[in-house]
């Protein structure tokens, strides 16, 4: 048992990323009952869609689980009241201050963790309250901090700042990778891309197939303007690209952006004309797996390499 464990009462310090598109109620309950901490993710789901994935996700683990909630969304409210009248029982946080949301959720009984890309904002989820927090570095698919902060910098400067459980993420998937995040000092781990490519993962399996095909360099940081997103090198990128050229305005990038980008390729497929958000860690996923048989060879990888560190000699 570790801080991680103990807080969120599961086997693993494993906890799997609230992707938008993919993190529906089959994956988090896969990945709770594998013995890691599932969560859906709320960022991609109308309220009463978020309402009936918890009702699922509730008959489908006896594990705990979690939502992911980013706090921009615009049905932010009603999103939080369908998490206390449902019972959830942990919330990540997401894309805000976290002190506008924080003391709401604890007050009924919820663990509250909130994700950072920076020891300056991971000192402020810890005095807003939170009892852990997940920093991200520049690694991860998605969108990301404008810092431009690596994981391996990025955990140990967030270490020294905060006494509360620290969580890794970003360039996360094998167990290696997990023990070298917690050798800087994490806690535990958020495992996003790895999990984005399982057999319950929520995404299109044109999706899939194209995280598994990926190489080292197919992905970049882009959308500075907007907000920072790591995508797949793709048609959709090439134009945005194309669109830099011309010094674009921020108002020239939305209407590029235009909507639902990242439903038409995560979600339905459209691998040219979607928004493809994937880590970089992707270019050493290679097979599209149970989340049972990820959450295990992770483990045996993790014990593995410890075996191994424990006989270097110098």
């Amino acid at each position: 048992m570790n801080r991680i464990t103990q807080l969120f009462n599961i086997k693993y310090p494993i906890i799997q990323g609230g992707m938008i598109w993919n993190s529906g109620y089959k994956l988090a309950s896969a990945v709770s009952n594998a013995g890691g901490l599932g969560l859906i993710g709320a960022g991609s789901m109308y309220p009463d869609v978020l309402r009936e994935h918890i009702q699922k996700c509730k008959k489908a683990t006896d594990k705990p689980f979690g939502v992911n909630i980013p706090m921009l969304y615009p049905n932010i409210e009603e999103i939080m009241n369908i998490v206390v009248e449902e019972g959830v029982k942990i919330v990540f946080t997401s894309a805000g201050n976290p002190k506008t949301w924080t003391s709401f959720l604890k007050e009924k009984g919820i663990t509250v963790v909130h994700v950072v890309s920076s020891s300056i904002f991971a000192l402020k989820a810890q005095e807003a309250g939170v009892d852990a927090i997940v920093a991200e570095g520049f690694e991860a698919g998605g969108h990301n901090g404008r810092d431009e902060t690596t994981t391996l910098t990025l955990i140990p400067m967030v270490k020294e700042k905060v006494k509360i459980p620290l969580i890794a993420a970003g360039g996360i998937a094998t167990g290696r990778g997990m023990l070298a995040a917690m050798v800087l000092g994490a806690d535990g781990v958020q495992v996003g891309s790895r999990f984005a490519a399982s057999i319950e993962s929520s995404a299109h399996n044109n999706f899939k197939e194209t995280i598994v095909n990926i190489k080292e360099g197919d992905t970049q940081l882009t959308l500075k303007e907007l907000a920072p997103v790591r995508l797949v090198k793709n048609k959709f990128y090439n134009d945005v690209q194309a669109l830099y050229e011309k010094c674009p305005s921020k108002e020239d990038l939305v209407t590029l952006l235009g909507r639902a980008r990242a439903k038409k390729g995560m979600f339905e497929g459209d691998l040219e004309e979607g928004e493809l958000e994937i880590g970089q860690i992707a270019g050493l996923i290679h097979e599209i797996l149970p989340v049972e048989q990820i959450v295990q060879e992770m483990m045996t990888d993790f014990k593995a390499a410890c075996q191994e560190k424990s006989t270097f000699e110098f």
